[in-house]
């Protein structure tokens, strides 16, 4: 079934975005944990997994196939049913993959992302935990018309401290409670 079409998709899902395609990435590993943290605040939950992708979204459900592939409308109706999102970023060359800015693109324009209620997420393997792609996601979303928390947290070094299943950092794990807790009361 269709999350969307789904009686427990509701309109107070806070939607986790895995923002990679990369398939078993560290990116959706630290979604499920966020999304563990939700839960743990008794929110409900969605996570969508850009893996999933089709492969050829850019050419099949962008500019004039607008609307053309089931597959990445079912992704699109997710997104823009939803009123609140959290984006898990990993850092690519700086900044955030391409293949979500592709996915930002394919959203309907300009209401697709309008007035929705976004946190952001970064995480990197250096020092800056994804500083400049969130940054960069953040005027997007601006431009948008989204509304984006002021506090976005930024896991660096992640690969030191994701331990099996969880991140062994006292404050990264409060900033993600605390996050979780805005996005809630947001």
């Amino acid at each position: 079934m269709n999350p969307v079409d789904s009686p427990a998709f509701t309109d107070d899902t806070i939607i986790v975005i895995v923002g990679t395609n990369r398939r078993n990435s560290l990116t959706k590993h630290i979604a499920y944990y966020y999304q563990q943290i939700l839960n743990k605040h008794h929110a409900d939950s969605y996570l969508l997994d850009l893996s999933g992708l089709p492969a050829d979204f850019t050419a099949t459900a962008l500019y004039e196939n607008t609307g053309k592939n089931p597959e990445f409308n079912h992704y699109k109706n997710i997104v823009e049913r939803a009123k609140k999102m959290v984006f898990i970023v990993p850092e690519y060359n700086n900044s955030y993959p391409g293949v979500l800015k592709a996915f930002i693109d394919g959203m309907s324009y300009p209401s697709g992302l309008s007035n929705k209620k976004i946190a952001l997420v970064g995480l990197s393997a250096g020092h800056q935990g994804g500083a400049l792609a969130l940054s960069h996601l953040n005027d997007i979303f601006s431009y948008l018309g989204s509304n984006t928390l002021a506090l976005r947290v930024k896991l660096a070094q992640i690969k030191t401290y994701w331990k099996g299943d969880s991140i062994q950092h006292e404050l990264y794990n409060e900033l993600l409670h605390q996050q979780a807790r805005q996005i809630i009361a947001f």
